[in-house]
């Protein structure tokens, strides 16, 4: 399957020339690489620009492993701008390679390789795009590091839209394979079952792991396994760092710390295997400090890291849900609303209530349920209630495995079907 990446090339091409490093961040093997060398690259040919302008320089290829060397990469890029007159693009892919682990571990250590991209920067007639698998030392820090002329754009694996596109067929069957392998666009190169399963199994032993281990030296690797494990068979549940030490402590009998977890817990965010999502209450206006949500950057990684157990439908569809709005450039948050209700002793009582999803981009924001199925008024009801209970005038959403087209109900809540919903990039409007 050849996948287009449209989305995120038109951002790269909006940006062209704008005097800022553009930094490519997301998970390894979600196509930085592809859409850096292939399809930006091609598109640079298509208007013109010939390849000895172009300098391409993989650093995760073991060939350039001098070019790791800072000041070896600064040399050599400087030799390659020959002519004043022409423009250069230059290419740089999994910069973090050229990033001590001192000066990764170190926040007060200055990171060389900023230096040697800033100073590049001083020259009138380059380009500079560069891409990198870690977001502590790339989108985080990326305005402060690059002196507020850096410019993040983040790449996802293939969202299911994406996929449908090359997949075809009927997006029913064509769903099915996207909820067990993900978007991972590799993935979709092998033949068969077992070659997909074994593909997504070693990227977590050779690649993910490795990459988290070698960085941070990790003392307890099978604990770093076991939190794997558990926030991937928690997804859409709340959970904190104390309540996931207590719970590995009863699964290994460790007496691993909270700032232990802590640790791992952020090196598994800083690598995009994981995204937080946070508490917001919506009438107090506050976010909480905890228990929180996390979810998986690929649901096919999920999957196969618990060898296919697990399978909840609906926790699936959530984390599919919550990820689609990422890829379409909401921040996402987890809602919470207090809703005041008759208890058996007849006397009223408040509790709090969850609403899935508060998407906002810019000054739109929506609110979101997610649910397998609203086929009665009871699990309707249920549904409803939280939404009806935010006294704004954003929408309210919910969205569903359902074929029916988009319809309001009596209350004003939009009822969305799921595959418009992932298949429409203006469903909302």
């Amino acid at each position: 399957m050849q996948f287009k990446r449209e989305k995120y090339l038109k951002q790269l091409i909006e940006r062209m020339h704008n005097g800022e490093i553009k930094v490519i961040t997301g998970i390894r093997r979600c196509g930085k690489s592809y859409l850096l060398f292939n399809l930006f690259t091609e598109y640079l040919r298509s208007t013109g620009v010939d390849d000895e302008h172009i300098i391409a320089l993989p650093l995760d290829d073991d060939i350039n492993e001098k070019y790791r060397e800072p000041q070896e990469l600064s040399a050599f890029l400087r030799s390659k701008v020959k002519n004043a007159s022409a423009t250069y693009y230059i290419l740089l892919d999994e910069i973090q390679f050229a990033i001590s682990k001192e000066e990764l571990r170190n926040p007060d250590k200055p990171v060389r390789l900023y230096s040697v991209l800033n100073g590049l920067l001083h020259l009138p007639n380059v380009d500079i795009y560069v891409t990198g698998s870690n977001s502590k030392m790339l989108s985080k820090d990326i305005m402060t590091e690059f002196r507020g002329r850096g410019d993040a754009v983040e790449i996802h694996p293939l969202s299911f839209k994406e996929f449908f596109e090359a997949f075809g067929g009927d997006r029913s069957t064509a769903f099915e394979e996207y909820t067990v392998y993900g978007g991972l666009p590799l993935v979709w190169a092998k033949k068969s079952d077992e070659s997909k399963f074994n593909y997504l199994k070693n990227l977590f032993r050779e690649v993910y792991y490795k990459d988290i281990q070698e960085r941070y030296n990790i003392e307890f690797p099978d604990i770093l396994d076991e939190l794997v494990d558990v926030l991937c068979s928690a997804i859409g549940s709340l959970t904190n760092v104390s309540k996931l030490t207590n719970t590995l402590r009863s699964v290994k009998n460790s007496k691993v710390s909270n700032d232990t977890i802590a640790d791992y817990l952020n090196f598994l965010t800083e690598a995009f295997l994981f995204h937080q999502a946070k508490r917001y209450d919506i009438k107090g206006k506050k976010y909480f400090e905890y228990p929180s949500k996390f979810y998986c950057e690929d649901i096919g990684l999920r999957n196969i890291h618990l060898n296919l157990r697990q399978q909840e439908e609906t926790h699936i569809m959530e984390n599919i849900i919550y990820n689609d709005l990422r890829i379409k450039g909401y921040s996402v948050d987890v809602g919470v609303v207090k809703i005041v209700e008759n208890g058996e002793d007849g006397k009223p009582h408040q509790k709090s209530c969850e609403i899935d999803f508060i998407a906002t981009k810019g000054i739109k924001k929506y609110y979101i349920q997610s649910a397998l199925t609203v086929s009665d008024r009871e699990k309707a009801a249920q549904e409803t209630r939280p939404l009806l209970a935010v006294n704004d005038f954003f929408r309210k959403i919910i969205v569903s495995k359902t074929p029916m087209k988009p319809w309001y109900d009596e209350n004003g809540v939009l009822h969305i079907g799921l595959y418009d919903f992932l298949l429409n990039d203006d469903i909302f409007e």
